[in-house]
């Protein structure tokens, strides 16, 4: 059953949406006439996005264990109801395994794993219930090929994937789609926060913006994933059908610690 969602009035959480990805899917929510609601920790970073866009804030750290519940019920506190989630705040961390505090481990794991399938868990039934919604989630390429000196981030947005592909099976006929848009290399602050900037000459990384649009894409259109770029698609095919040259050429030119 197509899902195809007209978001012209429809109300839109989007977590993470102060900066980044996320400030970019507001833009483009917003420009498609839906009333969003701006989720951060920074109270100043989300009043500036929701001022343009004319939303709400709802102010939140998901790295906590249990705040995902109170985001939830702020936000449907704001106009009785959500239509959409789009589960978009996360982080990453860069260097050796060993080097992994248990304390970080744990942030990492509630705030790219555990907050968004929270969030769902609180968001979900009233959409069920009215036969409409979309949960909209965001994953990673690291996800589907595997990172070196990012073994949490990519184990959190793998099982962030694959509860994507549950949940749409779970929502067949209920009118409550499930998108998941998986990017590459975005230009945002992402790779200075987790530690290790980003200075690759490939693949070269692309615009929030360009992110934002497939996103809200997937979300009107029923899109099951979307790959940004395209051809990133390629890289877990080769995963696939040829292991061993896919760990090779990983080991040869993939990131190292």
């Amino acid at each position: 059953m197509e899902v195809r969602m007209r978001l012209d009035g429809k109300v839109v959480l989007v977590t993470g949406g102060s900066a980044g990805i996320g400030a970019a899917v507001v833009d483009g929510l917003a420009a498609a006439g839906a009333r969003v609601i701006v989720h951060g920790r920074d109270k100043d970073r989300c009043t500036a996005v929701a001022d343009r866009v004319g939303g709400a804030v709802v102010l939140g750290d998901l790295a906590i264990p249990g705040a995902a519940g109170g985001v939830a019920e702020e936000a449907l506190a704001v106009h009785g109801h959500v239509d959409v989630l789009v589960a978009n705040a996360g982080a990453g961390w860069a260097g050796p395994f060993t080097d992994l505090t248990s304390s970080e481990l744990d942030r990492l794991v509630t705030l790219d794993l555990l907050a968004p399938l929270h969030l769902v868990r609180c968001l979900l039934p009233p959409m069920v219930e009215r036969g409409t919604g979309h949960i909209a989630l965001v994953g990673s390429i690291a996800g589907r090929t595997a990172v070196a000196g990012e073994a949490v981030y990519a184990a959190a947005k793998a099982a962030l994937d694959i509860f994507a592909e549950s949940l749409r099976l779970e929502l067949r006929d209920t009118g409550v789609g499930v998108s998941l848009t998986v990017p590459g290399v975005v230009d945002t602050g992402f790779f200075a926060a987790r530690g290790r900037p980003y200075d690759r000459q490939r693949p070269r990384p692309v615009p929030a913006a360009v992110v934002a649009h497939a996103l809200v894409d997937g979300i009107t259109n029923d899109r099951p994933e979307t790959w940004v770029p395209s051809w990133l698609r390629i890289a877990p095919a080769v995963r696939a059908l040829a292991p061993g040259l896919y760990r090779n050429l990983s080991a040869r030119f993939g990131e190292h610690v």
